[in-house]
């Protein structure tokens, strides 16, 4: 996350004869641009003053203040206040490090209510007029659930013509960490350039030898040994050349691999109470289980799966089902709007508090465990196409029936072809409390 620096100085108490430093600044907080206000007064205190009446709070109010306090209610689940705390600092004429912080959370609210076209147009007016970096939108958790619509697409793209660095610049990243899992392929392939041009120089010079001991003549070398040294160069020529080049396809293969973790861990699915997180999130909590075929084999894995589903719950199992083309309907019609009719509903309503919320989800244990034991997919295509990647890179058919085991962190730990055997895959995963899991993190 960005973060941003603001400082003003400016009297703190009603009084005009008192006076004391306030500084201010942005700061960022679980994805939030928050402004933090710290302030040292004077020795004296200020008389109290009478508490000023509603108008004069309005009166007295700034963007600063507007944005503190939406996001004060934001943490409270009281999104439907938080917004217009939002709207209300962008009408105060604030500056422009304001003017973005209040933009950017009112676009995580429009994200938690499922408004993708509102949350595109606020991230568009903040990264076209108040400089708001292109890489905040791709990492905040709570905007995964616009990162899973198209006017997502269709941002990453005007920033991407705009010239911003919209994600697909992280290959040089990837290098940095294909260097770090194999760190002396620098140093082998030096040794191949140098040995190369060595052999190089000395062929160079041992073909005219050669051939002046093939026509051989008074003060003609050695026909079997000049011979001999340019096989020999010759030859060491060949194979660091076809090692260069065997080490330059490993590279690769390693960089797709690296690339496709990293598009796993970015894939967006939806919990059980309706939110929406990206496969990242669930690191060092969750062990997902990808299990993708046709409806009828996926539903029989999971009717097996529930038989052991309170030891799988134990281990972090998280059933993660993905049959092939049943979703492509219904990705099309929802082009363009928030989420599904059936998960608006089901959401929360906005002025509902939080704790009461939070309550109402811990009195049910068995919402809690399937939270941690099933998720749905979101952008099914997305998912798809990872899939059909992962199949081609194991040598495995596009379309198969397969499951894909994951790692507490996030790497693929085993896949196989069909569906898992839950029996065997309860005495491999070690409980989430034990050792085994902690070093698995």
């Amino acid at each position: 996350m960005a973060s941003l620096a603001l400082q003003l100085h400016f009297p703190c108490s009603p009084n005009p004869r008192i006076w004391s430093s306030c500084k201010t600044h942005l700061s960022p907080q679980r994805g939030r641009f928050v402004f933090v206000v710290s302030s040292s007064s004077s020795s004296s205190s200020p008389p109290p003053s009478p508490s000023p009446s509603p108008s004069s709070e309005d009166a007295l109010k700034t963007a600063e203040s507007c944005v503190n306090l939406g996001l004060s209610l934001f943490s409270k689940g009281r999104v439907k206040d938080a917004l217009v705390q939002f709207e209300h600092a962008l009408s105060l004429n604030p500056n422009p490090v304001e003017a973005q912080a209040a933009l950017y959370n009112k676009a995580c609210c429009h994200a938690y209510r499922g408004e993708g076209k509102k949350v595109a147009e606020c991230l568009r007016t903040a990264l076209r007029e108040y400089n708001l970096k292109f890489s905040t939108i791709l990492n905040d958790p709570d905007l995964a659930s616009f990162r899973a619509l198209p006017e997502f697409k269709e941002l990453q793209e005007e920033a991407r013509i705009g010239g911003e660095d919209i994600g697909y610049g992280f290959r040089r990243d990837l290098k940095l960490i294909s260097e770090v899992q194999a760190p002396f392929r620098g140093v082998r392939r030096f040794f191949y350039v140098a040995f190369s041009a060595a052999a190089g120089i000395s062929t160079f010079f041992t073909v005219p030898r050669l051939i002046r001991a093939i026509e051989g003549g008074d003060g003609a070398p050695g026909i079997r040994e000049t011979a001999s040294n340019a096989a020999i160069n010759i030859g060491g020529i060949i194979v660091l050349v076809a090692l260069f080049i065997w080490d330059n396809k490993k590279e690769e293969e390693q960089l797709a691999q690296i690339l496709r973790n990293e598009t796993l861990s970015r894939l967006p699915l939806r919990l059980s109470t309706n939110r929406v997180v990206e496969l990242v999130q669930l690191r060092d909590t969750a062990r997902p289980v990808i299990l993708a075929g046709t409806k009828e084999t996926v539903t029989r894995a999971i009717e097996k799966a529930e038989r052991f589903r309170t030891e799988l719950v134990k281990r972090g199992v998280l059933l993660i089902p993905v049959i092939f083309g049943a979703n492509r309907k219904a990705s099309i019609e929802k082009k363009g709007f928030g989420l599904p009719a059936k998960a608006a509903a089901s959401l929360p309503s906005i002025g509902e508090d939080f704790e009461q919320r939070a309550q109402s989800v811990t009195a049910k244990s068995r919402l809690k465990a399937e939270v941690r034991f099933r998720a749905e997919i979101i952008s099914p295509d997305e998912w798809e196409r990872w899939i059909y990647d992962q199949q081609k890179s194991e040598g495995v058919n596009p379309g198969e029936d397969v499951y894909i085991i994951l790692r507490l962190d996030g790497r693929v730990r085993r896949s196989g072809k069909g569906m898992p055997d839950w029996s065997q895959i309860v005495k491999e995963l070690p409980p989430l409390e034990a050792l085994l899991s902690k070093l698995e993190r």
